[in-house]
């Protein structure tokens, strides 16, 4: 029943890469659910980190392209493309430095379970503190918010927290809207997540069987297809509503976590 391991992946990934509530967090959950070893499918994880990833540039493969084209001669672009850098930078410093040791040390169900219900208690309070809203779009971003918003995607390197529930956190923090924040957690998973899929790959170059192939495809069709429906609801979503029932998902899903643990009813 490999393929449906892959599809389970590939259905966690997509889903939860966007959503504030740390996909992860929940693929090293859901993989010591299946009973998958720690060690296996390494490149897995990878590759359908980028499908995922590719499911942004495909939705919002207008506004990229226009950007692209403008590099040159509109400033709109140029700042776009300098807040993106900013919000990347912090993490990428950071995440060079310390992977090694942040996957030896934190990559396991209690500190994610942890994260997950510490996340979920900053997002409630980011939420019921009065907001002081300066941004309502992506375009109103100034570079010091994009840095500031970068600064705090660094908690995402700890298993559990999110990308992009820290990126969000930073932009409501900062006075972005809730739609502004959730757009630009996704313009800034772009170079953040391509970038941490090379550097990973880089190290996995150990030749691919049929049967591994044939699981990266699936798992990436996969992810790709539910990470689009992830961001088109998210979107539609945080126009209406605010992240509250995220982050009581994360506190009560992290606090059973806990508890099954504390139970000793599965050994995590």
């Amino acid at each position: 029943m490999t393929w449906l391991n892959d599809i389970i992946i590939g259905l966690v990934e997509g889903l939860t890469e966007f959503i504030p509530v740390s996909s992860t967090g929940h693929l090293i959950l859901t993989r010591s659910i299946l009973g998958l070893p720690a060690t296996a499918g390494a490149r897995q994880l990878i590759v359908i980190q980028g499908a995922a990833i590719l499911a942004v540039c495909w939705e919002y493969r207008a506004r990229l392209t226009t950007t692209l084209v403008g590099l040159k001669s509109d400033g709109r672009s140029r700042l776009f493309a300098l807040n993106l850098f900013l919000a990347f930078l912090p993490a990428a410093v950071v995440g060079l430095v310390l992977d090694d040791v942040i996957e030896r040390v934190l990559f396991s169900p209690i500190p994610v379970a942890l994260a997950l219900v510490v996340g979920g208690v900053l997002i409630l309070w980011a939420e019921r503190r009065q907001h002081d809203l300066r941004v309502s779009s992506v375009d109103e971003l100034r570079p010091l918010d994009a840095f500031k918003v970068g600064l705090f995607q660094m908690l995402a390197l700890i298993p559990g927290t999110s990308r992009s529930a820290a990126t969000i956190l930073g932009g409501l923090l900062c006075g972005l809207s809730r739609k502004a924040a959730t757009e630009f957690s996704f313009f800034v998973a772009i170079p953040v997540m391509f970038a941490a899929t090379a550097y990973k790959l880089l190290g996995s170059r150990e030749p691919i069987t049929l049967q591994e192939a044939q699981s990266l495809l699936i798992s990436s069709v996969v992810a790709f297809a539910s990470a689009l429906i992830a961001i088109r609801f998210l979107i539609r979503y945080v126009s209406q509503h605010s992240f509250a029932i995220f982050a009581w998902y994360r506190i009560v899903f992290g606090g059973l976590i806990l508890l099954i643990w504390q139970m000793d009813w599965v050994q995590w």
